[in-house]
C-alpha cells in the first residue's frame, strides 16, 4: 500500500474564518501530487483524546500547498480551530482515489454544504483543460457560503441556491440539478455533499449517457485501508471509501443501503 505520511508538514498560518463555523487552513503538505478530490487526514491534538485523525478534502492545491476548508462540528474540529498555530502538523496525504478529469466537454459540479470545498479544485484543474464547468453551490443560508468569489471565478456559470433564499434561489442543490438535466449535453457529473443529496443527483442523472461521480463524505477511522471501517456496499462489493473512493462511481453506490428508511432518499436535502 502506497501512500504519503508527513508527520511534520508545516501550516503556514492561523485558520482563517471564512463563514459561519467554517474556516480555511493553508498547509504544505510536502508533496505536489494532489489531484481533485483527494484528502488528507490530520491529527487534530497533542494528546490521545480525540485518539483518531480526521479527514478533510482538499479545496485547492498549488505545488506542495494546499487549503482545506473545516466545518466546525465537535470536539476534532473545535480544537483545530483553536488551538493550530503556525508551525508544525502532524498530516498524512493526499490520500483517495480523486475525481476522473474529463480532457473536453461539458461537466456539471453540484455541491451541498462543506462538500462544495472539492469542487472548487475540481473546477479549476477542469477549465484549466478547456472543459466548460456549471457549478451548482448549495447551502443553508448565506453566512454558511464560503469563498463566493473563487467559485465565481472557476465556473463557466454558477447557481447558488440556500433553503432560505438568504443567496441566490431558494430550494435545494437537488432541485438546481434537475433544472440543469433538462438542458442535456453535460458529459460527466460531479456531486458532494450529504448522502441523500448526492442519491438524488445520481437519480436525476441515471439514464444519462455521461459520467457520474460522488466524493463520499464517510468518516475514516485509519484513512489508509487498514481498518475497513468506512466500508460502502456497491454492486461490485464493499469498497473502503478511504482507499477504494472517496471517489466513487455515483450508479454503483448501493444508495438504499445507506439508510434504514430508504424514504429518505426521495427528499432533496
Amino acid at each position: 500500500m502506497k501512500y504519503r505520511f508527513r508527520a511534520m508538514a508545516i501550516l503556514i498560518e492561523k485558520p482563517v474564518d471564512v463563514a459561519k463555523d467554517h474556516f480555511l487552513m493553508r498547509i504544505d503538505i510536502g508533496s505536489a501530487r494532489s489531484r481533485p478530490g483527494q484528502f488528507v487526514n490530520i491529527r487534530v491534538g497533542n494528546t490521545h483524546d480525540p485518539l483518531l485523525r480526521r479527514p478533510f478534502s482538499i479545496h485547492d492545491s498549488n505545488g506542495s500547498v494546499v487549503d482545506i476548508v473545516v466545518r466546525v462540528v465537535g470536539k476534532g474540529t473545535s480544537l483545530l480551530r483553536e488551538g493550530a498555530m503556525p508551525g508544525n502538523i502532524d498530516i498524512i496525504g493526499p490520500l483517495g482515489r480523486g475525481f476522473t478529469l474529463l480532457e473536453s466537454g461539458s461537466a456539471l459540479l453540484v455541491g451541498g454544504g462543506v462538500g462544495n470545498a472539492p469542487l472548487y479544485f475540481l473546477a479549476r484543474r477542469l477549465r484549466e483543460r478547456g472543459v466548460k464547468v456549471t457549478c451548482v453551490y448549495g447551502a443553508r443560508s448565506l453566512d454558511c457560503v464560503f469563498l463566493r468569489e473563487r467559485y465565481e471565478s472557476a465556473a463557466d456559470r454558477i447557481r447558488f441556491i440556500t433553503d432560505d433564499g438568504s443567496c441566490g434561489d431558494r430550494g435545494f442543490s437537488t432541485d438546481a440539478a434537475k433544472e440543469l438535466a433538462a438542458e442535456g449535453g453535460f458529459d460527466a457529473i460531479y456531486a458532494c455533499g450529504p448522502a441523500a443529496m448526492m442519491a438524488r443527483t445520481v437519480e436525476i442523472f441515471r439514464d444519462a449517457p455521461c459520467l457520474i461521480e460522488v466524493s463520499l463524505e464517510n468518516y475514516f477511522g485509519c484513512g489508509v485501508g487498514l481498518c475497513s471501517g468506512c466500508a460502502v456496499e456497491t454492486v461490485s462489493g464493499n469498497k473502503r471509501a478511504c482507499v477504494d473512493g472517496p471517489v466513487l462511481d455515483g450508479r454503483a453506490v448501493l444508495w438504499q443501503n445507506i439508510y434504514e428508511d430508504t424514504g429518505a432518499l426521495s427528499c432533496a436535502p
